[in-house]
This record gives C-alpha cells, structure tokens and sequence, in this order.
C-alpha cells in the first residue's frame, strides 16, 4: 500500500465516529424540546417532553400492551409487503422482458396506481369487513407499485450492447434473463423493495387508523380520543424506529448483493 493510499485509509472515519455524527442532530433535538417543555415555553399537552414520552413507553412496555400491539401491526405490515411487493416484482418482470404483456397490463396497472389509497379504503371494508384482510389488502396496495415500476425501469435500462455480447456468446433466452438482465436490474429493484417497504408501513398507518380493534394505529387512535399525548407520540417514534430498522435491514441486503457494483462512496 503506498504512502498516499495508506493516508487516506487513515483519513476515513471509523463506524463509531459515523454514528456519532448521525446522532447529534437528533439528539440536539431532544434535548432543546425537553428544555423547552421543562420551562414552559411550548404546551406540555399538545408537545409532551421526551422525558414524559419515555415514561409513557416505559408503563406501556411493563403493562405488556405495546408488546401486543407491536406484534400485530409486524404482522400485517410485513404480510402486506410480501403481497403486494411479490405481486409487484412478479408483473414488473413480466411487463419489462415481454412488450406484449406490457401492453396488456401496463395501462390498466397505470390507471389503478391513480386511485389514492383512502378511496378504496371503504370499498376494501365493504368487500372484506374489518378484519385482518382489508388491512393486509391496503397495505399490499401501497407496497406493490414503488417495486411494480422499479422493476419495469431496470429491467428497461439495460444497456442493450450487453444483449449483443449475448448474442455473441451463445447465451439461450433464459440464460439472457438470469445471467445479464436481472443482475444489470439488480439496483432498481432493490431500491423499489426499500420504496415499498416505506410505503407499507404508511399503508399500516391508514389501515390501523381508520378501522381497526388492535395495533399501533388504533393505539394512537385511542389515545387521541382520550387526549393522552404521550402514548400518541409513542405511537409516531415506534413506526419511525421500526421503518429505520427494516430499510437498514435492506440497506445491509443491498450491500451484500451489490457489492460488486462501483458507486460513489463520497
């Protein structure tokens, strides 16, 4: 290693340092709200302090009702995004290797991605009550179309001299698929994945909120009812902290399966 390279290894900061760095800002953020509450100058109703939030989580944990509620709301937020994302990763491959599919599903698909979300949340309710299945149902639709398109893209952006090398190798059809085009698709599809896994847990949030007995969203419902603040914002970190976790969770599985891949590391 020369003397330049091994200087800039030095340069590089370590783990410890980056996550350092990433914490400051929030917890800058902390520890103004709690001075802000502890003196008055912002309303303990509507903005409780981090402190009183923690002490909220702190007797839901031990009461055992978060733990019930968190599990429900995993369930159907991870069920939801293996339906619709499976589905959406399913189409986008059918509809970005074969054009006829393509304009076959691609409109109809295009035009029910138009319709918002809460639209079909009374007719979801209507067709299947307001159980475990228009929740799930809500959830997929949110989580299918970010890996539906992204799909379709990838696929669409190979570089078409790649197919030429292909050709002069020899490579059969199926060999074409799995050897260059998705490899090439990779990327895309793992940032729809991160996408949609966003958007399930939205899909959650207006499914538990709108008509639900159990889970995160109908805690925070009936908090609101009870203008019980805290419990309300421990409902918002909870989602916050279980979004960051999944999408680093992927983050981790795109690392591993990208590795090959130059990019730009700052």
């Amino acid at each position: 290693m020369s003397q330049r390279t091994a200087a800039a290894a030095g340069r590089q900061p370590g783990k410890g340092s980056l996550a350092a760095l990433a914490a400051i800002l929030p917890v800058a953020a902390l520890l103004l709200w709690e001075a802000l509450g502890h003196y008055g100058m912002i309303s303990e109703l509507l903005f409780p302090t981090p402190s009183t939030i923690a002490r909220a989580f702190v007797s839901l944990a031990q009461s055992g009702d978060l733990w019930i509620h968190l599990r429900i709301s995993s369930v159907r937020a991870l069920s939801g995004y293996a339906l619709g994302g499976g589905l959406g990763l399913l189409l986008g491959l059918l509809v970005g290797l074969f054009p006829r599919t393509e304009k076959l599903l691609d409109p109809s698909i295009q035009m029910i991605r138009m319709i918002p979300s809460l639209a079909v949340v009374p007719l979801f309710i209507l067709w299947f009550g307001i159980g475990e299945q228009s929740k799930v149902l809500i959830i997929a639709k949110s989580a299918f179309f970010p890996l539906y398109i992204q799909t379709f893209l990838g696929i669409r952006n190979v570089d078409n001299k790649l197919f030429e090398v292909a050709k002069v190798l020899g490579f059969s059809r199926f060999k074409q698929i799995f050897r260059l085009v998705l490899p090439a698709a990779l990327p895309h599809v793992v940032l729809g994945a991160r996408l949609s896994l966003g958007l399930s847990w939205l899909g959650l949030v207006v499914a538990e909120l709108i008509a639900s007995s159990s889970g995160i969203g109908y805690m925070m419902s009936d908090a609101r009812q009870f203008a019980d603040t805290p419990v309300v914002f421990v409902g918002i970190f909870l989602f916050a902290a279980l979004g960051l976790l999944t999408d680093s969770l992927l983050r981790l599985l795109e690392w591993r399966l990208l590795r090959w891949k130059d990019s730009y590391k700052g």
